[in-house]
Formats: structure tokens, sequence, C-alpha cells
């Protein structure tokens, strides 16, 4: 006789509770940046509308940038830590491979043994965290989980690559999710378009530091080692984040139910402000709604882009409680995942 298993009993919904941000105190404009590469502040700018960006000091670790950003959704979200579940936590710059970060994290929020992992799906990593804290919440493995998107870019940045030097920044963006009695993040649309993985890449593997061969290694102009740094074909992103990305948004309102005549906020992955603009005009959102536009401030913090927008969108009034928001992320892989959400 076969045994029968118990089903899973969760909350009917999910929704997120509290949202909370960290961005580091050295602000670096685009002169710094001018030090390391023949341009100017006129071409960065219309090139990706980024001004300046947050880069983290020796004590703004990926962990303590983490706490900071977690500690305020949580607030925010007006919980005990204790009764957090679970903790997601997406980041390609934590260069300790074992054991995960979000273990420390868990362990020093004081939560009762949450379940505790790391995920890597780049720009598009909120979206995946969010998407599997919404599948525990309704399955019942967690009463709320903590999704966190935090990067240290500057650790991976070629400062001497003209195509990418002024790009990235640093920070972490946070959110509680938890039940709701209604709908409040939609179906999510995501997926993977492995065959152009080189497009966003690691310079070299880090395997590569282990070889004999040092020709296989970058060198700088002084004959030293250098560090892997993150390097991309700008062009080929461009057009697939303008086109293809379109797509998916346009299909993430679909699942929903929902037209962009029904949206409050739009918040997309702060890579690039000609790709935002671009996106809204492809979308044809109505005026009245309200676009994050972060990245001039803090540049492309990658995992963190999202939940770092859509702090500041509710901090200053432009979004507020109850919002429909439409949430896209997409990068390296090349990832991306879309949804609609209730904002906080």
């Amino acid at each position: 006789m076969t045994a029968k298993i118990r089903p899973s009993r969760g909350a009917p919904y999910a929704r997120i509770l509290g949202v909370g941000g960290y961005r580091p105190t050295r602000v670096v404009p685009n002169e710094e940046i001018l030090k390391h590469i023949d341009s100017s502040d006129e071409w960065i700018r219309s090139r990706s509308g980024i001004a300046t960006r947050h880069w983290a000091g020796p004590e703004e670790t990926v962990a303590e940038m983490t706490l900071a950003a977690a500690g305020k959704a949580i607030a925010d979200a007006g919980i005990d830590p204790q009764r957090i579940g679970a903790v997601v936590i997406s980041t390609v710059s934590h260069f300790k491979q074992t054991p995960s970060i979000a273990t420390e994290i868990a362990h020093r929020l004081g939560t009762d043994k949450a379940a505790a992992f790391d995920i890597s799906a780049a720009c598009a990593g909120f979206g995946y965290g969010l998407t599997i804290a919404k599948g525990l919440i309704v399955d019942g493995s967690a009463e709320y989980a903590l999704v966190v998107g935090v990067e240290r870019l500057s650790d991976l940045t070629d400062l001497t690559d003209r195509t990418t030097a002024f790009l990235f920044g640093d920070g972490a963006g946070a959110v509680v999710v938890g039940p709701s009695e209604e709908p409040a993040i939609g179906p999510v649309v995501w997926g993977s378009e492995g065959d152009k993985a080189d497009v966003i890449s690691q310079t070299v593997p880090w395997d590569d530091f282990r070889v004999g061969d040092v020709s296989r290694l970058p060198v700088g102009e002084d004959g030293t080692l250098k560090f892997p740094a993150l390097r991309q074909e700008g062009q080929t992103v461009f057009r697939w984040a303008v086109f293809e990305m379109a797509k998916v948004a346009q299909q993430a309102l679909e699942a929903a139910g929902i037209t962009a005549d029904d949206l409050d906020v739009f918040i997309p992955h702060q890579a690039n402000m000609r790709i935002i603009d671009s996106m809204v005009k492809t979308l044809k959102l109505p005026e009245h709604v309200t676009v994050a536009r972060d990245v001039e401030t803090t540049g492309n913090t990658s995992a963190a882009s999202i939940p770092l927008a859509m702090e500041r969108l509710l901090a200053t009034g432009q979004a507020k409680s109850g919002d429909t928001a439409l949430v896209i992320g997409f990068g390296a892989g090349l990832v991306y995942a879309a949804t609609v959400v209730t904002l906080p």
C-alpha cells in the first residue's frame, strides 16, 4: 500500500511587507572614473545616464551591507526576526564559495534557525529570489522570508576598461515577504538564454589562478596580474534588453491580468538610462506611470538595483503603499525575471 503524503498548507497568497536598502557612504562621481579612462562626463551620461555611484569601503562588506538593508526591511515589515523562516540572498560578489553568506545573515539577524542559501542570477537575482520566497510562503515552508540583493561590484570592475568602468556600483536592497489574503505578487515570467552566456561574463574564471600557465591570466600595464572583472558586449546587451525584455515585461502584465494602463509604477533593473527609456517607449507606458531611474545616482548594482530603486521611490513619495508595480530584472546568463507586485 502506497503511503499518502500530507499536502503542505501555507498562506493563500504572498506579498512584500517591507523594504530596506543600504548605499555605501562613499559617492564616486564620473570625474573620478575619468582618471583611468579616456572619456568625458558628457559621454558617460549620454551612454548610461549615470552621474555618480556608491562604492563600498573596507568595512562595508557584503555581509554588513546585507545586515543594514535587511534590518530596515524587517523593521518596515514590523515583524520579529525570529519569525523569518528563510533567508535568500542573491549576489555574484561574495567571494567565499562556501558557506553561503545567507547562513551568517540568518544567524546575525536572530532568526530561529531559518533555512538560508545564496543564489547567483546576476541582475535578475531579485526576481528569482522573490519568486522562490513567494513559493515558500504559499507552500507553508516559511511564515516569512527575507530576500536580499547585494553586490560589491567595485571589486569586479576594471577601471581601465572604457566600456564598463563607469557602470557599476555597490549596495544592498532587501524585502520581507509574508502571507497575504489576496494576490500581491503576480505570476513570474522568467527564463534564460544560455547561448548568449558570453555576452556578459567574468574575464577569467577563478581556477585560472591555480594553473601554472601565467599567460592565461590578465596582466596590467605595470606587469602585475589583474583581478577578474566583469566584461560585456554593450551593443548586444542593449539590443537584447530593449527588444526582448520589453516582450517579457508585456508577458508579465498579461500573466497578472492587467494592462499598462493599470500600472502605477515601473521598476526595471537599473542597468542603463537609455535601456530604461527605450523600454518605457516600447511598452507604451502612460504618463501617469512613475518610472524608477535610480541608476543616475546609484549606478548598476545588479541584484540590488530593483529593491534599492523600490525603497527610494517609497521613501521620496514618488510611489506609495498599495501601488501596482511592474518589476523586471535581466543580466548575465543571459537570465531574466519579471512580475507584477503590490508595493508594501
